[in-house]
């Protein structure tokens, strides 16, 4: 698999435009809705205490020391070593578009959360014998948006240079599976809501996509 040589989208660059105006609004539209959920208190909030409860009375310990295991690998810490290791990879292909993008996306990702936390202030699960034990609010998942902003550019990279639509297939669902595995990770060691990661999941997305815009606009006004 040739990285060096980048190749054509499948899709043209208006097609592409508007698939990406839809996925950030239709990203951006569900957040909120989830958002206004929690703030109300509706009947999300109450499904989100039963699964929650679920998952924390059916925990195993096997799958507690893999599930911790894939939460540790993508702490703050850890994706901004994978993001700096995958920055070097792009540098040595001469990709500065592609790290630029890498740099919006995971740093203005883990920044946005920061931003989201604050504003609804939203506590923990609470467990008598918890899991995990953690200080900070709760909604939405940082652990979550870093995987998006992560796995979503180094996904795009890797799709961008490829022909085979069977590898493109396998990437994006490799991409998918890790953010999810990530974002169950932080559902089963009760350290988030369901609505947390779901959140998690649309903001980034959104962000993410208005990242991956911006690079392929500048790479395209400057090629």
């Amino acid at each position: 698999m040739d990285l060096r040589r980048p190749h054509p989208h499948s899709l043209s660059p208006r097609a592409l435009a508007i698939a990406g105006w839809a996925a950030f609004l239709g990203a951006g539209a569900l957040f909120f809705a989830i958002a206004w959920n929690v703030s109300a208190r509706s009947s999300l909030a109450a499904l989100d205490v039963q699964v929650a409860m679920w998952l924390h009375a059916h925990a195993i310990p096997a799958l507690t020391a893999i599930m911790l295991a894939v939460t540790q690998l993508h702490s703050t810490v850890a994706v901004t070593v994978l993001s700096v290791v995958f920055a070097v990879a792009l540098a040595r292909l001469r990709e500065r578009y592609w790290i630029l993008t890498l740099a919006c996306s995971v740093g203005g990702a883990m920044l946005l959360n920061l931003l989201l936390k604050q504003a609804y202030e939203r506590a923990r699960p609470h467990f008598d014998d918890p899991l995990v034990t953690l200080g900070t609010y709760s909604f939405p998942s940082g652990h979550t948006t870093a995987a998006v902003a992560f796995y979503g550019v180094l996904a795009a990279f890797l799709v961008s240079r490829l022909y085979d639509r069977r590898l493109r297939a396998a990437i994006a669902t490799g991409a998918i599976a890790m953010i999810a595995l990530v974002a169950f990770s932080r559902l089963y060691l009760g350290a988030h809501y369901l609505s947390d990661v779901l959140a998690a999941l649309c903001s980034s997305t959104a962000w993410l996509v208005l990242c991956l815009s911006g690079g392929h606009a500048l790479a395209r006004k400057n090629a």
